[in-house]
């Protein structure tokens, strides 16, 4: 068999695949004495059917499976052995189509239009300015996080008088004419707070009242267009809420409190971990460092934005093998039309080019990822989700089992691979050009964004 590739041009060229008797007989010769063992012809016992019925029944099919099977396993290896850059998938070419005749020929030549990738050389140095964000951890936002320690570590006390941020406890039941309706609503161990009750005046009947007093008020006026939070509150269906109008009566049984917890060795404990900080200033540095860190996979990736423009221009204009990837889109996706993708085309071109860029780079640079790189990325980004829920002080052994589970998930870990990958390209950026750091507050980072 004979494979080679004829360049039209840098970036489109045919795949021909030249393929003669001797490089499928023997297979089919195989396949058709396997055909003969295993068929069913009547007036012949099974595996005594002669050679020639056998040929004449089952050889075109024979044919057809063996040298579809060697065009696609040395179409693939002569793509990989030949390190071409191949966008998209190789199609059945039109600029010079394949004439096969499996009645009459022995010898077939296939032909493969491809698409090869534009060659990118692009040079850096430190006269190329980049701009890296960095987020001031000013007072304000360090003592909104350390308000919200406080609070997810406070406790809830007994109150005898209703304030609106109380948790207040009661019965509820359905009122009719200012007595409890016969076979009307009635929930125990009903729950409320007056900080949610969007009219004032239902909200008013509630500030001030005492443990063991009935509060009449009306739900529908409290929660007015609020669905799902009656329905929740009363415990009825959602078609049931339209008619329940009325007023009810909440008999307080319980008020609740919440208190921050104190800023102390205990507090400080549950945050971080067992005396890994220990004082007050300690705590709050612990924290700046730990919002900053939250900050910076966001910093990098406003960097490689801004780097992208940087790196196209570069670049310079890149020519495409328009035609076969407009034909290759229209076959790869269903969805996909012909106006569609004409009208997307350029926005697809944008993407491709800023996606061999980085490709060109990292292959360019040794910029590799080991498997120990996406365990610690996974390890990182599971330590992030933890500390969105005010988790900081995780074991290293849950962190472990939730990124390996993480990495288990095959969209997840080439998310993960992606994500590694733009990290080490935007590390090794910043060795080449000029770093312009910038910091900003976190309102002018997510305007950046914007």
């Amino acid at each position: 068999m004979n494979v080679s590739l004829i360049n039209n041009d840098s970036v489109r060229g045919i795949i021909k695949l030249e393929i003669v008797k001797s490089d499928y007989e023997a297979a089919v010769d195989k396949s058709l004495r396997s055909f003969r063992q295993k068929a069913n012809v009547p007036g012949f016992r099974k595996g005594m059917v002669p050679m020639g019925m056998v040929k004449k029944m089952y050889g075109k099919q024979a044919l057809l499976e063996e040298v579809n099977r060697l065009v696609s396993d040395n179409l693939f290896k002569y793509i990989r052995e030949n390190n071409l850059n191949i966008l998209g998938e190789p199609m059945a070419s039109e600029v010079e189509p394949s004439a096969v005749d499996f009645d009459k020929d022995e010898n077939f030549v296939f032909n493969f239009d491809v698409a090869l990738a534009p060659e990118i050389k692009i040079n850096l140095s430190k006269e190329d300015v980049l701009p890296y964000y960095e987020v001031k951890i000013d007072e304000d936002m360090l003592n909104k996080q350390v308000e919200a320690y406080a609070s997810n570590f406070g406790t809830y006390e007994k109150a005898d008088e209703v304030e609106e941020k109380d948790l207040v406890k009661g019965t509820v039941a359905e009122l009719e004419n200012g007595s409890p309706k016969e076979g009307g609503i009635v929930v125990e161990n009903a729950v409320l707070m007056p900080m949610y009750i969007k009219d004032e005046a239902e909200k008013a009947k509630f500030i001030g009242a005492k443990v063991n007093t009935v509060v009449v008020f009306n739900p529908d006026k409290a929660y007015e267009g609020a669905e799902a939070e009656i329905a929740s509150f009363l415990h009825v269906g959602k078609d049931k809420v339209a008619e329940l109008t009325g007023d009810f009566s909440f008999e307080i049984k319980e008020i609740s409190r919440h208190k921050n917890a104190e800023l102390n060795q205990e507090l400080y404990d549950k945050v971080f971990g067992e005396n890994v900080v220990t004082s007050e200033e300690e705590f709050k540095d612990k924290i700046r460092e730990a919002l900053a860190e939250q900050f910076t996979p966001q910093s990098d990736f406003k960097f490689l934005s801004d780097a992208r423009e940087v790196l196209v221009k570069k670049a310079g204009e890149l020519k495409f093998a328009d035609d076969i990837l407009k034909r290759w889109l229209l076959v790869a996706n269903e969805k996909n039309t012909a106006e569609s993708i004409e009208k997307e085309y350029s926005h697809i071109i944008e993407d491709l080019t800023y996606h061999l860029i980085k490709e060109s780079l990292v292959k360019a640079n040794g910029l590799k990822v080991e498997d120990a790189d996406l365990e610690n990325f996974a390890k990182r980004v599971a330590k992030a989700q933890f500390a969105q829920y005010g988790m900081l002080s995780v074991p290293e052994d849950v962190l472990d089992n939730y990124s390996k589970e993480m990495l288990k998930n095959k969209q997840t870990l080439q998310n993960i691979l992606d994500r590694a990958v733009e990290e080490k390209l935007a590390e090794w950026l910043k060795g080449q050009v000029t770093v312009d750091k910038k910091e900003v507050s976190a309102e002018e980072f997510a305007k950046l964004f914007e």
